[in-house]
């Protein structure tokens, strides 16, 4: 299978995190699962007057078009033109390209949050009218309408994350080469499962913090995140804890709070990122599968039964309380 990569309006940090796949890298990977790219503007080496002959036979037919990605929101401005980002020596609008594509595919992919909701290119007053794929947002219908699908009769595939790790982008390819991904195997925003049905929450370093809410006050200490410091590991979708980034890494193994970057309109959540936003007192943003009244009363009770070395702990950049083993009776 093929697979013709487009960027579109972005900061290309997607396809900077693809290259960061390891054992193997991303090349020998899809070389071994029998996929090759027809072109990536940062991959391939072909530019210029090569890559119009290419684009010119997926479009008479010449050359048949498997996978489609497009790494960026479609900016559809000025007054629907798409003029704000044309495709260089092309004369035309990656809009238009898109468009043109995107139904002789058999699958397509948004690759990153920016492709599939807008992400951060649709933030503020949106001035490029920068929108997903199938997506505006969280509202169904972007560049194509909600029931549009490709000839595989899927809708574009939504690998959302800001950037997406590079395992949900090979796994994806790996699975429609496979030909093992159906539409139950998506979520209710067009997100393959394998990721979408796990929380960031899932695996976090800082779990036991959060079991006791022993929370971190400032950034870089130990303590649980939600309670001050906005984050919403418990509500957002992805596997960041279980798979790592780079091996090992996360967000929250960093000492910063999961923002969520998987879901429509993370971008403007109405507050700081590091901010928690409260109603007297209670964070707003709960658990998304537990009752408010539930948590409360866990909450409280938690709170109460903390032992001192997580209560200290928690507002300390390092342990400073290490855990007090018991000694067995003789």
């Amino acid at each position: 299978m093929n697979i013709l990569w487009l960027q579109s309006g972005g900061c290309g940090g997607c396809t900077m995190s693809l290259l960061c796949a390891e054992d193997p890298n991303v090349i020998d990977l899809l070389d071994g699962a029998g996929l090759e790219f027809l072109w990536h503007p940062s991959i391939s080496e072909a530019t210029g007057a090569e890559v119009r002959r290419i684009l010119d036979a997926v479009i008479t037919g010449a050359q048949k078009l498997d996978i489609l990605c497009v790494e960026g929101s479609i900016l559809r401005g000025p007054n629907g033109t798409g003029r704000y980002h044309m495709m260089a020596g092309t004369g035309r609008s990656m809009m238009e390209w898109v468009r043109e594509l995107a139904p002789l595919a058999s699958h397509v992919i948004a690759v990153g949050t920016c492709a599939a909701y807008g992400g951060v290119s649709s933030a503020g007053e949106n001035l490029t009218d920068a929108v997903g794929l199938q997506y505006d947002g969280g509202h169904a219908g972007g560049l194509f309408p909600a029931k549009w699908r490709t000839k595989s009769g899927l809708p574009v595939i939504n690998v959302a994350g800001c950037p997406t790790h590079p395992d949900w982008v090979t796994e994806t390819l790996l699975l429609l080469k496979a030909g093992e991904l159906s539409p139950a195997d998506l979520d209710g925003y067009a997100r393959p499962r394998f990721y979408a049905d796990n929380l960031v929450h899932h695996a976090c370093p800082k779990n036991e913090f959060y079991e006791y809410k022993a929370s971190a006050e400032h950034l870089c200490e130990m303590g649980c995140m939600m309670e001050h410091l906005g984050c919403i590991g418990t509500q957002a979708v992805g596997d960041c804890n279980i798979r790592g980034w780079n091996g090992t890494g996360s967000c929250t193994r960093a000492g910063y709070p999961c923002i969520n970057c998987t879901a429509p309109e993370f971008e403007e959540p109405g507050h700081g990122f590091t901010e928690t936003p409260k109603f007297a007192g209670i964070p707003v943003g709960l658990p998304s599968d537990m009752p408010k009244a539930w948590f409360m009363a866990l909450a409280s009770l938690s709170k109460a039964a903390t032992p001192k070395r997580l209560a200290e702990n928690a507002t300390a950049d390092r342990i400073t309380i290490p855990p007090t083993l018991r000694k067995p009776k003789p």
